[in-house]
């Protein structure tokens, strides 16, 4: 099982970076691996929508035509088992390099006739977690984890959790956040739409 950290933070030791060391714990004690990619470390430049219609190479062949470190992220994100996606809180929003990234990421993934709808058909993508954190007054990771939540299930993931985690709670969430970490390496899912009859 391997699980791949996208991490929105650009401090390797900051609490963002303290909640990740916690999940991969957990996904240790389950016996997975895990790798973590700092998109602030990266050259990943913003969405230019090429076309006048405001699209471009990303809807026509489902890749981007800007040269940068975005197609290496990608294929890891496509090559792993399971994905957590932790943003930093700023504007009760998701961070500037996780919405550059995440922007670019669905389009390339967004053709007509193939595109997923958000929550559709759930339990069909890869395993992921969403984590917002919220330093200062704690206040934006509801409002950023939705945002976060529609943009991965856009991408056609199967977003089993979604963990708010304040600058106020942090010690509490850290021994949850290490068994989130060895649940994911069972790689949950979130269920069928519909629902199945029930047995009779």
């Amino acid at each position: 099982m391997n699980v791949l950290f996208i991490s929105g933070s650009r401090n390797r030791e900051g609490q963002t970076a303290r909640i990740i060391k916690a999940v991969q714990k957990g996904i240790a004690d389950g016996k997975g691996n895990s790798e973590v990619i700092f998109l602030t470390e990266l050259n990943l430049e913003r969405c230019r929508q090429c076309d006048p219609d405001g699209w471009g190479l990303c809807r026509k062949e489902g890749r981007c035509i800007i040269d940068d470190d975005l197609a290496s992220v990608i294929a890891k994100v496509k090559a792993a088992d399971a994905l957590v996606f932790a943003n930093p809180v700023y504007f009760g929003d998701l961070s500037e390099s996780m919405r550059c990234f995440t922007d670019r990421f669905r389009r390339t993934l967004f053709k007509p006739g193939a595109a997923p709808r958000p929550g559709f058909p759930m339990g069909g993508g890869t395993s992921t977690i969403g984590i917002s954190y919220a330093g200062g007054s704690g206040n934006g990771t509801v409002s950023s984890s939705a945002t976060l939540e529609r943009v991965l299930q856009t991408c056609g993931l199967d977003v089993v959790d979604m963990i708010q985690v304040r600058r106020q709670n942090i010690d509490i969430k850290i021994p949850m956040l290490e068994m989130v970490g060895k649940w994911l390496t069972t790689k949950p899912t979130s269920g069928t739409w519909p629902p199945p009859p029930p047995a009779k």
